[in-house]
């Protein structure tokens, strides 16, 4: 297997390993919040689970950035 390969692999595990953590430790949340966007709201959700979701996609987008940077060398 080629570097990028495994590269994209490993932070496909551990995000999502860090998004199973979040499921199991977000159950017994008691503060909720609506999201604004720009034509709908979504249904109350969790704190923790708004700010662990969004912390998980940055941690996967920053990451394949950095896997296409090294795939135009």
């Amino acid at each position: 297997m080629t570097l990028q390969i495994k590269k994209i692999l490993f932070n496909l595990l551990i995000n999502s390993t860090f998004f199973l953590v979040l499921i199991i430790g977000i159950q017994n949340s008691i503060k909720k919040q609506k999201v604004n966007f720009l034509i709908n709201q979504t249904i109350e959700l969790p704190v923790g689970f708004i700010v662990g979701v969004s912390f998980i996609s940055g941690s996967l987008l920053g990451s394949l950035i950095s896997i296409n940077d090294s795939f135009k060398k």
